[in-house]
């Protein structure tokens, strides 16, 4: 039986085992939206396509899975790259499907068309334009095959009308062979051997973890080492989760606004285990004056991420769940005969004196402090919650002081820093997981970015809980702008705001407003026991931030503390 190009693309979608897909329709995709009916995959309607490709993301991140975005030509194809550029920053798989104008056209200005191959040529891991028919299933094939393997990230599939229509015999590969494309997944063992003797002649080794240990679903290979090896472990921002957050090993987030034991036991290790990280600058901070005694050990699937802004001494290239089985097997000597337990003492000894000398800390007073709400929703969910956030200071904060005991339970915008990621994201993952909590910690800016999915959450009767930090300002711009521009508030005071709590009644949504420290609590678990899509407008002390803090181009041990 010959299928069209629109029917080939749903069945490849079975076929790939996708179960929900996010998107917004436009005359060069309707051949798509007039089979969807007929087909078991789910798509939900969204209000804006930067929504759609959030939201697959934020589904993405919470189950492991390929997020699915479908959206039209032209300005609904432009309207992905933000969310497209997020999930590369962050290696995050997905893959977005955008019409096109028929064939014959493309190249003539006609209505709607854009080269949004070329556009996103930068911010995706490949893209195609699908120009017959008869390669549409193997270049769905292999965008899912792409998208999912190594380091992940998003593949565009562009889908002229005419190809959609066209029909042809369908066959769907079992297997994918790109002879250009062949991520090196297993480590070289001598490479292993030469990091594990690197470990057992340490006094000081530091695990420092990134999102890719979430990625290759690495955690519980990594906890075992480093409970059994005795090292203290600290996260970037996109680590968390990858270690129990709870775990007196777990020195918390390192760099700008990172923990002071974490950013000491950065400058003090003489062996760093850097696992599925990539040395960013917010992590960093000022490049020759990190970690300045350490030899460095760098393990990550993607070889050019590797010795890209620092001299490492043992590269270790595969996917980090591989690399670390290998590491276990290797260390197991070490661990057996307890030698690590005794030598690492006094290191771990000195590590929880930097964090007990200098813990994460606030000045409460009459005025709702942002960290106490943050630690009021951890209390409150014994940490069983998966929270995405928008990003600026609400997301600092959401970082700090929430302990994220499993993997895929922070949602966040890492390398992009995309306002107006958080809520989509929330919906995401709500979709991935019906019965779990999520929470969207939000800034009174940021949510504003894509207020408009409360529609898409409420229609789809979706529980998210919007707790939004309500500074009236642009929080983390407005720190910058009192700490190194003379208090010049240049258009961050968000004086004119709308009444959040009317917003979401006028979506369909509850809506309540936090003005006291004592009705914080109660607030935030009447909205969170409630089956409905909740904000709360938490009214929180204007001109509080973020510490530590590293300024600028400095060394992270120069922190600006409370």
């Amino acid at each position: 039986m010959q299928l069209s190009g629109a029917q080939i693309l749903l069945e490849s979608m079975q076929h790939e085992e996708v179960d929900v897909m996010f998107g917004f329709p436009g005359g060069a995709v309707i051949d798509i939206y007039d089979q969807i009916p007929n087909y078991s995959v789910r798509h939900i309607l969204v209000r804006h396509e930067q929504g759609a490709v959030h939201a697959a993301d934020g589904y993405a991140r919470a189950s492991g899975k390929v997020g699915v975005a479908l959206v039209t030509s032209g300005p609904g194809a432009t309207n992905t790259v933000t969310g497209i550029a997020n999930a590369y920053c962050d290696s995050i798989p997905m893959v977005v499907f955008t019409g096109q104008v028929p064939t014959p056209l493309i190249g003539n200005d006609a209505f709607q068309e854009v080269d949004i191959v070329g556009i996103t040529r930068p911010c995706t891991k490949h893209n195609y334009l699908v120009s017959n028919v008869d390669d549409m299933a193997r270049i769905i094939k292999e965008a899912f095959y792409v998208a999912r393997s190594g380091r992940p990230g998003p593949v565009l599939v562009d889908l002229p009308k005419d190809v959609l229509q066209a029909k042809t015999k369908f066959s769907y590969p079992k297997k994918v062979d790109i002879r250009s494309y062949q991520p090196t997944v297993k480590p070289h063992k001598q490479q292993v051997k030469k990091a594990v003797k690197l470990i057992a002649k340490a006094n000081r080794p530091l695990f420092y973890v990134g999102g890719g240990v979430i990625n290759a679903n690495a955690s519980e290979e990594l906890t075992w080492l480093a409970k059994n090896l005795c090292v203290p472990v600290t996260a970037t921002l996109m680590g968390l989760g990858a270690f129990p957050g709870n775990d007196p090993q777990f020195l918390g987030m390192l760099g700008m606004h990172g923990t002071y034991a974490a950013n000491m036991a950065v400058q003090n290790c003489d062996v760093m285990i850097a696992v599925g990280a990539r040395f960013d600058d917010r992590v960093t901070g000022k490049l020759d004056t990190f970690a300045p005694h350490a030899k460095i050990i760098h393990v990550d699937v993607d070889p050019t991420s590797i010795r890209k802004n620092v001299h490492v001494h043992v590269p270790v290239v595969g996917d980090c769940k591989a690399v670390l089985k290998v590491f276990k097997d290797e260390a197991k000597d070490l661990v057996e005969n307890g030698e690590c337990k005794d030598k690492h003492a006094k290191w771990l000894e000195q590590v929880e004196q930097w964090a007990a000398s200098h813990p994460l800390a606030y000045n409460s007073g009459d005025k709702i402090k942002p960290q106490y709400v943050v630690e009021k929703i951890y209390e409150l969910t014994g940490g069983d919650a998966i929270i995405a956030t928008e990003v600026g200071q609400n997301q600092m904060w959401a970082a700090q002081f929430y302990k994220y005991k499993e993997p895929r339970t922070l949602l966040t915008s890492g390398g992009l820093g995309t306002m107006g990621y958080g809520f989509p994201a929330a919906i995401g993952a709500q979709m991935a997981f019906p019965d779990k909590l999520v929470i969207d910690v939000a800034g009174d800016g940021s949510i504003q970015m894509n207020i408009q999915e409360l529609i898409t959450a409420v229609s789809n009767k979706l529980p998210v809980k919007i707790v939004i930090l309500n500074n009236g300002f642009l929080g983390m711009v407005r720190q910058w702008q009192e700490f190194f521009y003379k208090s010049n508030y240049c258009a961050t005071c968000m004086d004119a705001q709308p009444d959040f709590v009317k917003l979401a009644e006028a979506y369909g949504a509850l809506g309540y407003r936090v003005t006291k420290v004592g009705d914080v609590e109660p607030v935030l678990k009447e909205a969170f026991s409630t089956p409905n899509t909740v904000i709360v407008d938490v009214h929180v002390e204007a001109e509080e931030n973020v510490y530590p803090m590293v300024p600028a181009g400095a060394s992270i041990t120069e922190m600006l503390l409370v």
